[in-house]
């Protein structure tokens, strides 16, 4: 699953769309087969999906045990994708925390090769004029990771900060969060795109509840656009989105021309857990 040949590439780019989280009671009796408990939670949506962007590592960095479980209930191609704690990032405002941010790359680091892109997502009030907080910090990270950040702010759109993450070369992740305007830049070679929605509008995650596809009519030009520009490309959609973040998923995937694995067809195999 996931990759495909771009128009004017002579390379194949691998494309990676998934959720934000698994465990959700929602999906059971909609993407989980009826009856499914957490733990098989995650072994059934590695069926369907070969990504996703882990929600637990934004409260705690995780514990070695549960690092290999993941590692465990996955197929070796499955990439894990994660955000930084929010107690570096939210709490702490990236001052100070280079060794807690360096524990937490080596903690993820036991993934193996199962570890995608680590997320440094700001917090909306963390404006431009923090940029040297920024620069440091990220100078800071353990070398050999591919790192991608989340800007909240208007403040950061424009070239210099495009320059910032060039020059590192992290991504500037593409997010759709509220009335925040897309920043479609290629500062990275990958992508890393988030397509969040608003928590207020959603209650129940079960189907798609919001109309999206003038969002994904946008969406899907824009990132064949970038393309022939990346090797990878890494996205996810959250419930609050449209309302059921894996029919979203799949969705784009479809758009971009890759492999679709429909939920019920795993229904057989997952009830065998």
């Amino acid at each position: 699953m996931g990759s495909l040949s771009a128009a004017a590439a002579t390379r194949p780019v691998r494309v990676l769309l998934g959720t934000q989280g698994w465990s959700y009671p929602d999906w059971v009796g909609v993407f989980y087969p009826p009856g499914t408990r957490q733990e098989e939670y995650l072994p059934f949506y590695s069926r369907v999906f070969d990504t996703v962007e882990l929600d637990t590592t934004f409260y705690h960095a995780p514990r070695p045990t549960l690092v290999r479980g993941w590692v465990r209930a996955t197929p070796p191609e499955f990439r894990f994708a994660a955000k930084f704690p929010k107690a570096i990032t939210h709490e702490a405002g990236l001052r100070g925390v280079g060794d807690e941010a360096r524990r937490f790359v080596e903690a993820m680091a036991g993934l193996g090769e199962r570890l995608g892109p680590l997320l440094v997502q700001l917090p909306p009030g963390f404006h431009a004029d923090r940029r040297a907080i920024l620069e440091e910090f990220l100078d800071g990270l353990p070398p050999g990771f591919r790192y991608a950040v989340e800007v909240r702010h208007r403040s950061w759109h424009g070239e210099e900060t495009r320059r910032l993450a060039a020059e590192r070369r992290v991504a500037l992740a593409w997010i759709d969060w509220l009335d925040l305007p897309r920043d479609p830049a290629v500062t990275a070679d990958f992508l890393y795109l988030r397509w969040m929605g608003d928590r207020r509008a959603v209650e129940r995650y079960d189907r798609l509840q919001i109309a999206r596809d003038r969002e994904h009519d946008a969406w899907e030009r824009d990132v064949k656009a970038a393309l022939p520009r990346v090797r990878e490309v890494y996205g996810y959609f959250n419930n609050h989105w449209a309302g059921h973040s894996p029919a979203s998923a799949a969705d784009m995937k479809r758009r971009l021309g890759l492999p679709v694995v429909e939920p019920r067809s795993c229904w057989d195999q997952g009830e065998l857990f």
